[in-house]
This record gives C-alpha cells, structure tokens and sequence, in this order.
C-alpha cells in the first residue's frame, strides 16, 4: 500500500485529503492518506478565523481575472470545472456552470447562503459548521490525521525514479510517501525546504491594514474607530492603481476596512489613497449639488448657514470637524459661495499617504511562495518534481476579500488531491502484474526482476520514524515494500521478514515470489518451467504411477 502525504491542516489540505480519498474508492485502489498539520492541537484552526468567524467560503461570482497570475488561476479553474463535469457525467446547463467547490460541499452535507457581493456563507452563520463537514468526511474516509508535525524538508526520490518522498519534521522523525501534497499556506511557505529547483520567493503580508505618514495620521487619530462609506482611490504619481468602494475605518495608525484590505495588494510606500464620501454624485455635478443644497436649507432656516451645519446629514460630526480642518477651515465660519470648490475637494478626495502595511497580524493573506511557473495548472504539480504537489496560498496566488481566498484553496486542494490519488492508483495498477511504467520509465510488457537493492532514501516506512533507523509498519511505497507471494495468498511486511523463507523449487506449492525491493529464490535468466499435467512423474509413488498406466490402458481399449 502506498501513501498520499499532506503537509497542512488548513482549508486547501483538508480538502485534498477528502478528495484523494474519494478519487481512490471511485477508482478502486487502496492506498494510505495522511495529513500532517503543523498545530500541536487541531487541525483546521485558520478557517475558524476567516470571516470573522463566520467563514466566508465563496463568491457566487468567482472569476480568474480576480487573482494574481489570472492565467495560471483560469486555466485551473477550467480544469477542475472539466473534471466535475467528468465526473458527473452530465452536459447540462447546471452541471456546466456549477460550482465545483460548492457542489463537494453539498455533497459532504454543507448548506449555503448568499449576502451582499456574492459572498457565500454557511447556513448555519459559523465557520465551525464547515471545519465540522471537512473533519467528518475526513475521517469517514479513513484520512490519518496527525497533528503537531510540523515538516522542515521534503526529499525527493531518487533521480531514476526508485524509492520514495521523505518528509522530516522538527519532532527528528521522517515520513514516507508515493505523493506529497504541500498545503501550508503563506506564513509557513517560506519555513519549508522542498526539493530544487523550487525556491519559496519572500513572503509579504497583503490584504490588511495600511499606515499613513506622521501628517495623514494626524487626521486618523482624530477619527479612530470611526466608519464611513465611500469609495477609495489608489494613486501613484498622479496615476490612479486601483479603486475600491466599501467600507473605511479610521485607525490611529491609518486606515483599515475591506476596501483598504483590497488596495494593500497594489499599494506601495508613498502612494495616496484619495476618499470619496459622496461616490454617487459624479465631479462635474457637485458644485451644482452644493448649491442647490446650500439654497434649500438657506431658505428653510431663512438666514446663514455655518460650515458645520451645512455638512449635517451628509457627514458625520467627528468626520466634518476632521475633514474641514484639512481642507483649512473652521467649523463656526459662515458658507459662502467662494468655499464651495474648497469643499467639493474635500468630499470628494481627501488625500492620505501611504507608508505601508499597518497591523500584519489582521492580514488576510501573504503574497509571494513558490512561482505557479514551476507547476501544472492543470493538476498543481512541479514540472520537475512528479509526485509533488503545492496548493493554496503556498502559491503565489492571492486575490481580493470576499471568499476568493478560501475558493482558490478549496480548488487547488481538489486539483491536487484528484492527481496525487491518480498517480499513486495507477502505480498501484501497474504493480500488479505490470512493470511500473509510470514510475521508472520502463515499457508495459518488461518482466520484473528480482533485486535485493533497496532505495537508500527510503527506510520502508510510510509512517513517521526517527532517524535512529527505527521502521514502523504500515502501508509502503512500492520499491520499499516486500512482498511474500504464497499459495495461501500474498503478504506484506515492513522491512525485512522475520520469518524463515521457504526454498523455491519446480513442484513446491510453497515457492516464494518477491517483487520490487524484495529477494527472490529463483535464479537469475532461468526462470521456472510450466509443469505438464502428463509428464513430470518423478515424484509419485509406485502405485500411483501404476494405476494411472491401468487407467491409460482401459481407455485406449475403448
């Protein structure tokens, strides 16, 4: 039995280990899933935390163009939706156009609802619901769930494809596998040695908060705390990067809330974010909006308006008084028609520079980790590690709030789990009665033969060892397995057997045939003759082989 090694407890490694579990039973293959999650406690602590624990698991509207590296993410998404519908075996339009990540919800018993934006949420409003379905399913599935593992390096085998991944942990144990599945997310991508040439590029904290200069924040910590609506513009160099319109929230430091969160992905040291507090009326109409405003409320009140009173109902207090003092004036001054362009600038883009990320511990998300260049788009693959996979935010793969996050790390997370079960039920396949083409590169019809060689890199255990050479038992890579074929069927065992072994020779049913790193009692190029049921006689007794010439006798009279 082989194994399927994940590397991360979070959303994308939870969801590989269900779905490389499902894709075994579909395909009818058995091999050994286990998951290694780097907290000492549980597994699947980061999706309680997203959402504001309410876990906002989608978008209704997913779209590539959304992430960072659009090519790689689109042509994933396509080859996943190309599988559901496989899978399925339907053409119809809600088969086409069905959520993939959604409908494995569904089918683990996970119920959604939709809100504002398209942000998908679980029915019941709390993220433990999902973490709830996932750890079920796992264990219904028969996923090896192993915590406080946290893995330094990952070994490849070796380069003609014999033996096995070797995964070691802080803990100074090593771990065994056919497929290796890196699911750690941004903050321990960096922490992890995978084999060359993939090198995890710097990790930077994006989708946060974002300080402003000494200036801007003098304007903040007047408004801490404090939330407003509007539209933020991105600037740099008088060149507009991106905008987002939503919600702000002052802080003393800066400014934080899921349009900031959306612009820290652009954001640079000394760009502006210019605020909008009145996104609805276009430029070209607003000196128009404040007169006619500043005429209704003048002839209603029948006298003078104040700067202060002619803000109320459009702004809050706090905001006038701090917005005001900015654009250079006073809350008591009377509103005259000369003030108008002053405050029209004002509303419509008050300017804040940027300094940099604010509070790195409130991001969302790290950008940067191992390029998508070095892999398969189609199954997450390393174009020059076969058998190694990488999901999630390990990638460098980021996109904006609202569920694009956690859909990207449930898509991957199936990408990889579907091809890593693949490729160890196709090793699987072969090993019984094929040569491991797949694998060693070796064509169908080659006939196996004995070695007594074993993989240096692997010590026969797919289970974590210490490095003292101990081996557990359990399910094996095939060319670090031994296997006893018998009479009575066929048995496994880890290393090396502690049984007496039976001599092979031409007419005993207790002949051993070893396979892959095992030894064989057969001798090398004269392989056993097939026994003919009428010759081969040596070995009867003399009355056997007198009653069998009687019989030969009375039907050649016939």
């Amino acid at each position: 039995m082989e194994t399927i090694a994940i590397i991360g407890g979070g959303a994308s490694g939870l969801m590989a280990a269900v779905e490389a579990s499902l894709t075994l039973r579909q395909a009818g293959a058995v091999a050994h899933v286990a998951l290694f999650e780097a907290d000492p406690e549980r597994v699947g602590r980061s999706i309680l935390a997203t959402g504001n624990g309410r876990c906002n698991i989608s978008n209704a509207c997913i779209s590539a163009d959304a992430y960072r590296n659009q090519a790689f993410v689109e042509q994933a998404l396509m080859h996943l939706q190309r599988a559901y519908v496989a899978e399925r075996g339907k053409t119809s339009m809600r088969t086409l156009e069905a959520n993939p990540a959604l409908e494995r919800f569904a089918d683990m018993g996970l119920v959604t609802r939709e809100e504002s934006e398209g942000r998908l949420y679980p029915m019941a409003n709390k993220a433990t619901s999902v973490l709830d379905v996932l750890r079920s399913t796992a264990a219904e599935l028969g996923v090896d769930v192993q915590t406080d593992k946290r893995a330094l390096r990952v070994d490849a085998p070796a380069p003609d494809g014999a033996g096995c991944f070797n995964i070691r942990f802080a803990d100074k144990t090593i771990a065994h596998a056919a497929a290796v599945i890196v699911a750690i997310g941004g903050c321990a991508a960096s922490g992890i040695e995978l084999p060359k040439p993939l090198i995890c590029s710097d990790m930077q904290p994006v989708l946060g908060p974002l300080r402003v200069d000494a200036q801007s924040a003098k304007l903040t910590r007047q408004l801490n705390n404090i939330r407003v609506r509007g539209t933020v513009h991105l600037e740099r160099g008088g060149q507009r990067i991106a905008s987002e319109r939503g919600e702000l929230l002052f802080r003393d430091y800066g400014v934080s809330g899921v349009s900031v969160f959306n612009l820290s992905r652009f954001a640079q040291p000394g760009d502006d974010l210019v605020v909008d507090f009145l996104p609805d009326i276009p430029p070209q109409d607003m000196e128009r909006f404040m007169m006619t405003r500043r005429k209704r409320m003048q002839k209603l009140l029948g006298g003078p308006l104040t700067l202060d009173r002619f803000l109320e109902g459009l702004l809050l207090p706090a905001v006038s008084v701090a917005a005001l003092r900015k654009a250079g004036l006073r809350t008591g001054d009377r509103f005259t028609q000369e003030m108008v362009p002053q405050l029209c600038n004002m509303l419509k883009g008050m300017r804040l520079t940027v300094e940099g990320i604010g509070d790195e511990s409130q991001c969302q998300v790290r950008r940067g980790g191992f390029p998508v260049e070095r892999f398969s788009p189609a199954t997450c693959e390393a174009l020059d590690v076969p058998g190694l996979f990488v999901t999630g935010e390990a990638l460098d793969i980021d996109a904006p709030c609202g569920g694009f996050n956690l859909h990207w790390a449930w898509s991957s997370g199936m990408l990889a789990g579907r091809a890593a079960a693949d490729c160890v039920a196709r090793g699987e396949e072969v090993s019984s009665g094929k040569a491991h083409k797949q694998r060693s590169g070796a064509p169908a019809d080659a006939k196996s033969r004995p070695s007594d060689k074993r993989s240096p890199d692997c010590t026969g255990s797919i289970r974590p060892s210490s490095d003292n050479g101990s081996r557990s038992q359990g399910a094996m890579r095939s060319g670090c397995s031994q296997t006893l074929a018998c009479a009575d069927g066929a048995r496994s065992f880890s290393g090396r057997d502690s049984r007496p072994q039976v001599a092979s020779r031409p007419g005993n049913p207790q002949a051993s045939a070893c396979s892959g790193g095992s030894r064989s009692s057969f001798r090398a190029g004269k392989p056993q003759r097939p026994r003919h049921p009428h010759r081969n006689e040596r070995g009867k007794s003399r009355n056997q082989r007198g009653g069998d010439a009687a019989r030969n006798a009375r039907h050649r009279n016939r």
